[in-house]
């Protein structure tokens, strides 16, 4: 998963002609590197989308616009687009996380 640094590369992203999924994680949280493990499981289990993951605290006014308020978290875009978001401030399993996905691709 690439890790993105500037709002720039966040909006050039959300302009994408394919789904972009954006995980939100921040060092500090356990939660997120709870994810970790089986990422790239779930990143080649869906390779209809791009993943990438943004630092919370690195991109945090990117972060306020997308009103993400708990991390680990995950919103898809597509076209300048919002397909859908998972965000909240719980531990996610591999399973919730998929079943997202699967959500987002019927949009």
């Amino acid at each position: 998963m690439k890790q993105i640094h500037t709002p720039e590369e966040v909006n050039s992203l959300k302009q994408s002609d394919r789904p972009v999924v954006f995980l939100w994680t921040a060092s500090w949280c356990p939660d997120c590197v709870y994810l970790y493990p089986f990422l790239d499981q779930i990143e080649k289990d869906n390779p209809d989308f791009d993943f990438y993951k943004l630092d919370r605290d690195e991109l945090l006014d990117e972060a306020i616009d997308q009103e993400i308020l708990g991390i680990p978290s995950f919103t898809v875009f597509k076209g300048g687009k919002e397909l859908g978001r998972f965000v909240s401030k719980l531990r996610k399993t591999p399973q919730e996380i998929q079943q997202f996905l699967n959500s987002v691709k019927e949009v």
